[in-house]
């Protein structure tokens, strides 16, 4: 089964058969994810037939997640498309009046504006989740260089690529249907919810597979920054006021204790003392902050017995001819 994949940082889609193999060898009937990013390994896992508790603290992953993970029989049938792409002009003009010249063109700006004016007419909320996961794979793949970290005449990065020549709406209809055939039914009843990983409920899982971000070489790596239009989007905008100073119109970035060298420690101890009741799986990296000697003495004030599975990788980031590359040495910290 094919997972659609958005274009991300930090994506573990050429990772998953390693996470497969280590996973697939612990004894576990439930699992939490609760840094879900783009799904992939929350839905490996419901693949798995686990039961899966997937939460991340950006919306628009969570709404990801809700479509894919927690959802085992909604798809998006011919009535709610219709209702979907309804030509009707939207009400309002938030996203054509603040983004013209940013990102996308003007047709496109007002298809946004109207298919959110139209997913908020979905009764249902896993409807309403599929909808804007297939819209933000639609903007991604729309968007030369999958982030929204430049702006402008992006004509530079055109390289015939099909993706670009799409319209959003054309991209939309296209990600509806690549959305409905990842829909399946594990016989567990999986779930999806936003929240920061120091604010969720205590859960009765198994396993813990814990994958946050790593403290930045540069502020590029912020996730807000390269994602903060699908955020925004993901609410309409709503109490993400839009920093009109910003080339970009970005919204504020959220705090995460996992991104500061002075709070990175304190925040692996704190999570790793909140999840000791279950087995934790912790994905890393080589080029991360605290390194792995030190994650490896934190999580055995928790657990007796850690072992880490190590595989050499090269990320990929972007399709067009700069592509930005990194060797590392991925990890699997795991902890009993």
């Amino acid at each position: 089964m094919k997972y659609p994949e958005l274009r991300y940082m930090g994506s573990k889609k050429r990772l998953l058969p390693w996470i497969f193999d280590v996973l697939n060898g612990l004894d576990f009937e439930s699992a939490m994810d609760p840094f879900s990013g783009t799904g992939s390994v929350g839905y490996l896992m419901k693949s798995m037939n686990r039961r899966v508790v997937s939460s991340d603290f950006l919306n628009f992953s969570s709404l990801v997640a809700r479509a894919t993970i927690e959802n085992n029989t909604v798809h998006l049938d011919g009535k709610s498309i219709k209702k979907l792409i309804n030509p009707s002009p939207a009400a309002a003009n938030f996203i054509e009046s603040t983004f013209i010249d940013v990102f996308y063109t003007r047709e496109d700006l007002r298809f946004l504006d109207r298919v959110s004016a139209n997913i908020s007419t979905l009764d249902n909320p896993v409807e309403r989740a599929m909808a804007y996961a297939a819209l933000f794979r639609s903007c991604l793949k729309r968007q030369p260089r999958g982030v929204f970290t430049i702006s402008g005449n992006l004509d530079r990065y055109d390289d015939g690529r099909r993706d670009l020549r799409l319209s959003l709406e054309e991209h939309f209809l296209e990600q509806i249907e690549v959305y409905n055939n990842a829909v399946f039914d594990n016989g567990r009843r999986n779930l999806a919810v936003r929240g920061d990983v120091f604010e969720l409920p205590d859960r009765k899982v198994d396993l813990v597979y814990l994958d946050p971000p790593y403290v930045p070489r540069s502020d590029d790596n912020c996730y807000v920054k390269r994602y903060h239009f699908l955020e925004g989007l993901s609410a309409y905008w709503q109490e993400m006021p839009v920093d009109e100073t910003t080339k970009v119109k970005k919204i504020a970035k959220k705090y995460t204790p996992f991104s500061y060298r002075r709070s990175a420690v304190e925040a692996f101890d704190r999570m790793f003392a909140k999840f000791r009741k279950s087995t934790i799986a912790l994905s890393y990296s080589s080029n991360g902050y605290p390194d792995l000697s030190e994650l490896e003495g934190l999580l055995r004030r928790y657990k007796p017995d850690v072992r880490v599975f190590e595989k050499p990788h090269r990320y990929h980031f972007g399709t067009h001819s700069g592509v930005e590359r990194a060797s590392v040495t991925e990890y699997l910290i795991v902890g009993r």
